[in-house]
């Protein structure tokens, strides 16, 4: 097998930025899980959510493979949350992956999560180029999830559960490419 990514933890204040301006006070996470105190943690301005963000950084573990034959590397929530049918969250995983030239990662939720519930990722597929770790946001994975289910099914994730999967493939270019742009924006700057 090539090896030709390693991933990395964005710094420490990246996340807290990023977990912020995710989980605003207008955009509630609630888990059945989670007492009360946990879940407005999640939300407070102060001091003590810093500490509770801090936390949930230091918990972050990078995604790995399941087994040897996976090619898949599973990606682990750093929340536990649940989602009813039609509900959407966005995720800041707090991984960022330095990927080799000509290779990409594509995201997809975990194989299970979609069959027994619809879990979708928004843009279906999760497109992580080898330029993105170089951006201005230190090219921090983003997930968004829809549950989808046509059958009233809530999902329920754990926190440190394997939610989304990442595999790592090859790709070429035209003859005729003659892209000589440089990105500089964050997540969707290309669009």
């Amino acid at each position: 097998m090539k090896r030709v990514a390693r991933f990395e933890k964005v710094s420490r204040e990246r996340f807290i930025k990023d977990w912020i301006s995710t989980f605003s006070s207008d955009k509630l996470v609630t888990d059945a899980n989670r007492s009360k105190e946990e879940t407005m943690q999640i939300h407070r301005t102060d001091e003590s959510r810093i500490k509770y963000i801090n936390k949930i950084y230091d918990d972050i573990k990078l995604p790995r493979r399941a087994t040897t034959g996976s090619a898949g590397y599973d990606f682990y929530s750093p929340i536990g949350f649940e989602l009813n049918p039609g509900e959407t969250i966005l995720i800041p995983t707090g991984i960022r992956v330095k990927i080799d030239e000509g290779w990409v990662l594509k995201c997809y939720p975990r194989s299970g999560l979609g069959f027994k519930y619809r879990l979708q990722l928004n843009n279906t597929v999760g497109i992580i180029d080898s330029d993105y770790y170089y951006s201005d946001n230190e090219g921090h994975i983003f997930s968004k999830l829809t549950n989808d289910s046509k059958e009233g099914k809530a999902v329920n994730i754990d926190k440190g559960a394997g939610f989304m999967q990442g595999i790592f493939v090859e790709y070429g270019i035209t003859y005729d490419d003659d892209t000589s742009d440089i990105r500089n924006g964050g997540f969707g700057s290309t669009s």
